[in-house]
């Protein structure tokens, strides 16, 4: 139960300090195509490796871009975890795609899709009552 807890602060602390570099630490230009922000940080339960998701909010090149950026820059970040949190052996650092968000939005755009269409078909039929003398008997009283 200990080891769980300790992992999960591991983690909760590297998603921290992650988020901060993001910000103003690493300085490779393709990690800002995108706005990139860490949705969830996985640690083993050893320490040794850590599985970092990552949302990027901009077009699938500037996802692919910001990727190869993060990738690039993992040593950097695995040193600058090392340095701030002062680990005995810092786990490595791999970064994914999580796509969650991107999934959640298109679900989101297709409701409103729809439910725009029903708007759409439901405002002829609103109209032609209206328009309609015969539907409108008890407005004379």
């Amino acid at each position: 139960m200990a080891q769980s807890r300790r992992v999960e602060r591991v983690a909760a602390l590297i998603r921290r300090e992650v988020s901060e570099l993001l910000m103003s630490g690493i300085k490779d230009e393709r990690v800002h195509h995108g706005m990139v922000s860490v949705t969830n940080v996985e640690v083993a339960g050893d320490l040794q490796h850590c599985r970092i998701f990552v949302s990027i909010f901009g077009s699938a090149e500037d996802r692919e871009v910001a990727m190869a950026g993060l990738q690039a820059a993992s040593t950097y970040v695995k040193g600058e975890l090392g340095r701030r949190l002062k680990m005995r052996r810092t786990p490595e650092v791999v970064f994914v795609l999580d796509r969650g968000l991107e999934k959640g939005n298109t679900v989101l755009g297709l409701l409103q899709r729809l439910e725009t269409e029903r708007r759409e078909r439901e405002e002829p039929q609103a109209g032609a009552d209206e328009a309609d003398p015969a539907a409108d008997t008890d407005s004379d009283s």
